[in-house]
């Protein structure tokens, strides 16, 4: 990957995880004008889903090529964030809820507290027709969708080659139709890492390809086909089965969307050299808003919800909003500089514990062997 593709990906991330917060801040509580790009919170994840692909095919390529590393890493990214979420989210929202319970109405934010942090502890929430959420955390639904990725990926590469179709089916089984719809999205990620010879296209064919994908993207959005197929699918599914699909209800469009995603990558793999002096310029800040990016993604909802709770100041006018966005954005930073920022220490803890798991496994199935063959 060349430096100049990694900053645009780390800048493509940033503005995929604004685009969900403008999305979730959009509240006439928060701001009495509806936001600008406000419309934009699926379409983001689906970016981060066809990114996450790519990434992931990266670090299995060229970092994590044992089954070992690759869980440690995946586990530390996940976990470091996954559980400070999961233990905040109720405790802001009963506080914002104590403050201004109108804030959080149409949430259900503090029962079977037990169910919602085991489900989000082991990413559970969103299997078959299962749709449980992290208290009012709502983008904590796409991490269980990124695990299951995971897993599948892993069993494929890493797994038995004479077994590891049958895992795979096993785990599909688990995971449940829902979360395998937007399945070939993700895989779009890996495709596109892997197809070496991008690279050596034409360079007008690294343009056009850029080209396709904005015109794509503008076609799904001018003339609302996320909402027109949405309404046929309920049409042909019924409503009982389309609201079971939750957040896949979308995946016709979907496909669409990660389509053009793919050739985005695809076109400026090739074209980014381009851009290259101007992307070196802004590496700094884009490596370091970047690196907060999964902090402010996990975090940001119930965040909003507790600040626009808190602060008392009318939603007319910009001051409610500036002031909670930017009471929002200092306790990302300060909670991610405490866990995103220091996961290379659970990632060596889990490292070491995945290991002696496995030398455990080994030394029973030894031990074993001589009885079995007693019998």
């Amino acid at each position: 990957m060349s430096r100049a593709f990694s900053i645009y990906l780390d800048l493509l991330r940033f503005l995929a995880a604004c685009l969900v917060v403008i999305y979730h801040s959009n509240s006439r509580l928060i701001v009495s004008e509806i936001l600008p790009l406000s419309t934009y919170g699926h379409s983001a994840v689906i970016i981060f889903f066809v990114l996450s692909g790519y990434v992931i095919a990266y670090a299995a390529d060229t970092k994590e090529r044992t089954a070992d590393s690759y869980w440690a890493s995946r586990l530390s990214r996940i976990w470091s964030l996954a559980v400070p979420a999961i233990l905040l989210t109720p405790m802001l929202d009963m506080a914002g809820e104590a403050l201004n319970p109108e804030m959080y109405v149409g949430y259900t934010t503090h029962d079977h507290a037990l169910l919602r942090g085991a489900t989000s502890l082991f990413f559970l929430n969103e299997v078959w027709s299962v749709s449980i959420m992290c208290f009012s955390n709502i983008a904590y639904w796409s991490l269980n969708y990124e695990v299951s990725y995971y897993l599948l990926f892993a069993l494929y590469v890493f797994g038995d080659p004479r077994r590891r179709w049958l895992w795979i089916a096993l785990a599909s089984l688990l995971i449940g139709p829902k979360i395998l719809l937007l399945a070939p999205i993700w895989l779009l990620g890996v495709a596109v890492y892997h197809w070496r010879r991008a690279e050596q296209m034409p360079e007008w064919l690294g343009w056009l390809c850029v080209a396709a994908s904005i015109v794509l993207f503008a076609v799904l959005e001018h003339f609302h086909l996320s909402e027109r197929t949405a309404a046929q699918l309920q049409a042909a599914l019924g409503a009982h089965w389309f609201r079971e699909l939750n957040y896949s209800k979308w995946f016709i469009t979907d496909y669409a969307l990660g389509l053009a995603v793919f050739l985005n990558f695809l076109g400026m793999r090739r074209v980014v050299f381009r851009f290259a002096p101007l992307l070196h310029g802004l590496e700094k800040p884009v490596r370091a808003a970047a690196a907060y990016t999964f902090s402010l993604y996990i975090l940001h909802q119930p965040l909003l919800y507790f600040y626009a709770a808190l602060i008392t100041l009318p939603p007319t006018g910009i001051a409610k909003y500036a002031s909670v966005i930017a009471c929002m954005l200092l306790t990302v930073l300060a909670i991610g500089h405490q866990t995103e920022q220091k996961r290379y220490t659970l990632r060596r803890w889990l490292e070491r514990a995945i290991q002696w798991g496995r030398k455990r496994v080994a030394m029973a199935t030894a031990s074993n062997e001589p009885a079995r063959g007693a019998q």
